[in-house]
């Protein structure tokens, strides 16, 4: 718990995402939970739905807001693997509140890889973030998953693509009609969100150039 705090934190204050603007009145900093740290691995369970089975994580999730007024300047994102998790952050001065999370589906592989086509999401260091590079109108793109559904619009109405050395393709979209999915592990290195989750973050919070840090399993 403490390790993933202290990592939080550190990104917190290596992460140039700060407005140059003063706030008006101070931000409290806001501890994650201790559920949401997850002290324990989380098991995952097999479902089937149709003829597609999911690799899920076995807890019950869903989306939290914790502040509802942000300033988008200031604010980045934490995706952690082990937690099923995309957690928002605002930074403001000295102090960093918590400000949403959304349970997340990854890749099938929960450790990355070096290169594309593994199956896998790539990870970032605290120090060299991703970042969103492009918020694209995704809801006429179609994609064939190989699952025998053929090729469908799966995207959702946004695609959050992330600038990933090494890596190409990978972003942040809705659950490519398969909510069952989320939270677990299912994509192709894609991080999906549950539909009305990614609505709330475009609509709240995510924009171009925004910091995204995505932790190892580990």
């Amino acid at each position: 718990m403490k390790k993933l705090m202290t990592m939080v934190l550190v990104a917190c204050l290596m992460i140039g995402c700060g407005s140059t603007s003063k706030p008006e009145e101070p931000v409290e900093e806001t501890a994650v939970d201790s559920v949401a740290l997850g002290l324990k691995e989380i098991p995952m369970k097999q479902v089937t739905v149709g003829a597609k089975t999911y690799n899920v994580a076995d807890r019950p999730d869903t989306m939290k807001v914790y502040k509802d007024s942000v300033s988008r300047d200031s604010c980045f994102i934490v995706i952690s693997k082990r937690e099923y998790r995309l957690y928002v952050y605002e930074k403001s001065g000295k102090d960093t509140s918590l400000v949403a999370h959304f349970p997340i589906c990854y890749a099938k592989n929960k450790e990355a890889k070096t290169r594309s086509g593994d199956m896998c999401t790539p990870e970032s260091t605290m120090d060299q973030p991703f970042h969103i590079s492009q918020i694209q109108d995704a809801s006429s793109w179609e994609h064939d998953f190989g699952d025998g559904r053929g090729s469908l619009k799966a995207y959702g109405a946004w695609f959050m693509r992330l600038e990933t050395p090494g890596f190409t393709g990978v972003g942040i979209h809705d659950s490519t009609n398969n909510e069952a999915s989320v939270p677990g592990r299912d994509s192709e290195g894609c991080i999906r969100l549950r539909d009305n989750d990614l609505l709330v973050l475009h609509d709240r919070y995510a924009q171009v150039g925004m910091p995204v840090v995505i932790l190892p399993y580990e």
